[in-house]
């Protein structure tokens, strides 16, 4: 068993974390079946606008609900594992639904919220939702589920800190006091659309509706009004997520490439997890050009290289010459890449203390069970 993996032996949560592109979702999932085929019961939960997922575990689709991956999708691969494997693709716009329904104060004020138009609109693209919903998800999965590992692969984010930040954003947005004391006069009188128009203070509401029509205003009245009542809820929910982020049965680990402003990223990302007091399980430098050259010093200049592969392409007959040029051009540039890789790994291991692994680039795509059998197998 590698470095990550041993790291995380007994932990019930790792959170997967990383820019866009770095290969999250593979590793997430690869996390998730060396527990199962240890004899683990584990989930992996991710937000995949790609549906990589399911095509890798052998399942048709992913949804909202966990589905388990089918035993003769291990066969096909050559795998028995000793326990199982669950995964589920997050709807952000569902888990919204939820939430509402488990925080709203009776069944006439969650349809009312459910059926409004402006609710119908954010609750999926609001910024910060898909970061928000995932905490919510996992929150829901390790406090009601049985499973022996959960990993959340993290929502693709431009910033770091996004996810960690997501509920504090949903909350101002929940909570807004600037709107509140806007819309007042509606929404305590209920009627948004007529009593704004009349209030000697709408002069703003006034002007929107020119444009929005007195119909939306009412919407956005009635909509932030309802939600007014389910604030604390939200509140004591984000501050139980940010409870369980603490806890040492969760482990976060570092996802990141071999390039200058990925690592960048995932290092000021872990030197706020560990000021936050959040668990680093470990740090992944994924898709590593490996060195080719066997010899110590590095690789000598094109043309010796050239010379060489000349002279062992001659049995081929003439004409190899440009051939043997091309193949040492491709090969110094490749070990460009290598050199210029091995530096920024170098640098993950120094700032992010732990355990770290490296994974080189692999042959093809991971497309199924097998392929992240082979990238579990660098964990």
């Amino acid at each position: 068993m590698g470095a990550l993996l041993r790291s995380l032996e007994g932990k019930r949560v790792a959170i997967v974390v990383g820019s866009g592109g770095v290969g999250k979702t593979s590793v997430s999932a690869a996390i998730a079946l060396s527990r199962a085929m240890e004899g683990g019961r584990t989930l992996v939960c991710t937000i995949d606008p790609a549906r990589r997922l399911a095509t890798a575990l052998g399942l048709g689709s992913l949804g909202n609900a966990e589905a388990l991956v089918p035993a003769e999708a291990f066969a096909r691969s050559g795998l028995a594992p000793k326990g199982q494997l669950f995964a589920m693709m997050l709807d952000v716009k569902r888990t919204w639904d939820d939430l509402v329904a488990r925080h709203a104060p009776d069944a006439a004020t969650r349809d009312r919220i459910l059926g409004n138009r402006v609710y119908q609109q954010v609750s999926g693209a609001l910024a910060g939702s898909q970061e928000y919903m995932a905490m919510e998800k996992l929150y829901e999965l390790s406090t009601e589920r049985d499973y022996d590992l959960i990993v959340l692969d993290t929502p693709p984010t431009s910033h770091a800190l996004d996810f960690l930040e997501a509920p504090d954003r949903i909350l101002d947005f929940v909570g807004n006091e600037t709107a509140r004391k806007l819309f007042a006069p509606a929404i305590d009188a209920g009627r948004f659309g007529a009593r704004l128009l009349q209030a000697g203070t709408g002069f703003v509401a006034k002007t929107l509706s020119r444009f929005t029509g007195s119909d939306v205003l009412s919407d956005v009245g009635d909509f932030l009004g309802q939600f007014q009542g389910m604030y604390d809820g939200f509140k004591e929910r984000a501050s139980a997520v940010r409870t369980l982020l603490t806890q040492p049965e969760v482990g976060f680990v570092l996802v990141a490439s071999p390039s200058p402003l990925s690592v960048d990223e995932a290092l000021f990302f872990h030197d706020h997890l560990r000021k936050a007091g959040m668990p680093v399980a470990g740090a992944v430098s994924n898709r590593v050009t490996p060195d080719l050259w066997p010899f110590p010093g590095g690789l000598p200049g094109t043309e010796p290289v050239a010379e060489a592969l000349a002279a062992a392409l001659a049995s081929a007959g003439p004409g190899t010459e440009d051939l043997a040029a091309r193949l040492a051009l491709t090969l110094q540039e490749h070990q460009a890449f290598a050199r210029s890789d091995a530096r920024e790994v170098e640098r993950m291991r120094r700032g992010a203390p732990g355990p770290h692994v490296a994974v080189p680039r692999l042959p093809g795509d991971v497309h199924d069970l097998s392929g992240l059998a082979a990238l579990a197998a660098h964990l």
